[in-house]
């Protein structure tokens, strides 16, 4: 063997350069574990900073819905083109392979459907969705609603849940039928679920004060796309989010439901990932919808 000076001549220190304590690109995201900030990294992308998910989770509420009535053929064909996929765990068991290498938001609360007070959620269990190997959950909250102490403590519960494990936790704003979708109104929702640990926040954009919503959140915001309108209005709704501090878009209905959804995900990924302008976005996504039409003759 070796003496000591010999093997202590093989090693290179280097005590001249200090290691760098590098700080994590989301905001309010520094102070996090690894395995928190590594599943976060997979859900926004550490160059732009922001995110394209994939909304299909509507079916827990609404049942078959437009556009996903067969979700194991409507949603397949979008996973290349977005980051990360928002679903049930039946959902993701039954329609989504295995061999996805996309990260997963998982929907955690439910227990309500169009038929009934929707505000009247409970939580599953955070093993769940480490089995599922989710990189997020996400828990719906109704601010100003009958079910506003029971999806707060379901935030909360959660929050403590995934803080052990190391999983992040997505607060979603509900907005229910008596609330105005402003700045007001969002500015408290957000604020409320990030003071509760919330690590992302899902919520609607707004005009006037969209900015400002963003400015009082500490932690990412992502928009929801909310009901289907046309293409192009759905590309500039993405592009004032990300222009306002949007760290990126959670969409469904506005990706899903296009006349091709396919050329539609390329488009908002260019808006938010590229910082394309929505004009020539919606042309990319014209082209490519005109090239899908014309392998389809032949």
């Amino acid at each position: 063997m070796p003496g000591p000076e010999a093997e202590k001549d093989k090693k290179d220190f280097r005590p001249q350069i200090p290691m760098k304590t590098e700080g994590f690109f989301l905001r309010g995201s520094a102070s996090l574990d690894w395995g928190m900030s590594n599943r976060l990294s997979r859900i926004f992308n550490p160059k732009s900073g922001r995110t394209v998910m994939l909304a299909f989770d509507h079916g827990y509420i609404m049942g078959p819905t437009t556009g996903l009535e067969r979700m194991d053929l409507d949603i397949l064909p979008l996973e290349p083109h977005i980051d990360v996929l928002m679903c049930t765990r039946g959902a993701l068991r039954s329609c989504i392979p295995a061999t996805t290498s996309k990260p997963v938001c998982l929907r955690l609360s439910a227990g309500a459907t169009i038929l009934r007070e929707l505000s009247m959620e409970m939580v599953g269990d955070i093993d769940e969705a480490v089995r599922l190997n989710a990189a997020a959950v996400a828990v719906q909250c109704y601010v100003g609603e009958p079910g506003e102490h029971a999806t707060l403590s379901n935030l909360v519960r959660t929050v403590d849940a995934g803080n052990r494990v190391g999983m992040p936790t997505m607060g979603v704003t509900a907005v229910g039928k008596e609330m105005a979708r402003d700045a007001r109104y969002l500015g408290l929702a957000t604020r409320v679920l990030a003071e509760l640990g919330a690590h992302f926040i899902k919520t609607y954009f707004c005009e006037p004060g969209f900015e400002d919503v963003v400015a009082g959140c500490p932690v990412p915001i992502v928009i929801a796309g909310g009901k289907k309108i046309p293409e192009l209005e759905a590309l500039k709704m993405a592009r004032r989010a990300v222009g306002q501090g949007a760290c990126g878009v959670d969409m469904g209905r506005n990706i899903f439901c296009a006349e091709d959804p396919v050329a539609m995900a390329q488009a908002v990924r260019a808006v938010v990932h590229e910082n394309e302008k929505p004009e020539k976005a919606f042309d990319l996504y014209q082209t490519l919808k005109g090239e899908a039409k014309g392998k389809k003759k032949r």
